[in-house]
């Protein structure tokens, strides 16, 4: 029996609803995203869409309250973006599995997905057979790279054995001066304050906290705030 027949066996004897179907759960702040992603899932029978939900926030709990076996993922989204929501579902033990879906190809965005919880990650421009195959990785307790992105991480690997450099993460692609407003933000203080403090304009503070949220994939001053915890800018 070849690994193809294996893992289908596997997912077949994975968790599944009442019906005999696998639970999936959508979360992508696009309208369009998350219908396309409904239609095509359920084009097959082994699947059951539970609930598709519109930030990080809902999608907690959603989780809790639905009990998904898998949950698509996007990481940019408003109110919590993914990566937070990743870490909260998992700090909450809940077993399901978590499919990153996203547009996202680098390999500090992959690494960070893993390292926060997720068992998976696929492109968004994916075929409907690789993301099926995704799911069924996941359901069967294996870990899916979509291999779009997989070569990146391998790369990356051999290239830090080879040079003795460390992978870096999300915060170091910030300049030290993002990561001082990052902070400063952080602790509470408005963007007149900020200014002051760097003796720089309002103007380019806003710049700053802009490039913040496009570089870091979140939409709020609260997940900012996480991410300065989480990467010890603040205590």
């Amino acid at each position: 029996m070849d690994s193809d027949q294996n893992l289908q066996r596997a997912s077949e004897r994975g968790s599944r609803g009442l019906n005999g179907k696998h639970r999936i759960l959508i979360a992508d702040d696009h309208t369009i995203m998350r219908e396309g992603l409904r239609a095509l899932l359920e084009s097959d029978r082994t699947l059951e869409i539970v609930g598709a939900v519109e930030n990080g926030r809902e999608a907690v709990q959603s989780v809790g309250s639905l009990k998904p076996d898998v949950v698509l993922m996007d990481i940019s989204m408003p109110h919590m973006d993914g990566m937070s929501a990743i870490r909260e579902i998992k700090r909450r033990a809940i077993e399901t599995k978590i499919l990153v879906l996203t547009v996202h190809k680098t390999e500090e965005y992959i690494r960070a997905a893993l390292q926060a919880g997720a068992s998976g990650y696929v492109l968004k421009d994916a075929s409907r057979a690789e993301l099926l195959f995704a799911i069924q990785c996941l359901v069967a307790g294996k870990t899916f790279i979509s291999p779009a992105v997989s070569d990146r991480i391998v790369t990356g690997y051999l290239h830090r054995e080879h040079s003795g450099t460390t992978v870096r993460s999300l915060s170091d692609t910030l300049t030290a001066r993002e990561k001082q407003v990052l902070k400063l933000i952080a602790e509470g203080r408005r963007n007149r304050e900020i200014a002051t403090y760097l003796y720089i304009s309002v103007k380019t503070v806003e710049k700053h906290r802009s490039n913040l949220m496009q570089k870091l994939s979140v939409h709020n001053i609260a997940a900012l705030t996480t991410f300065a915890i989480e990467n010890g800018l603040v205590t």
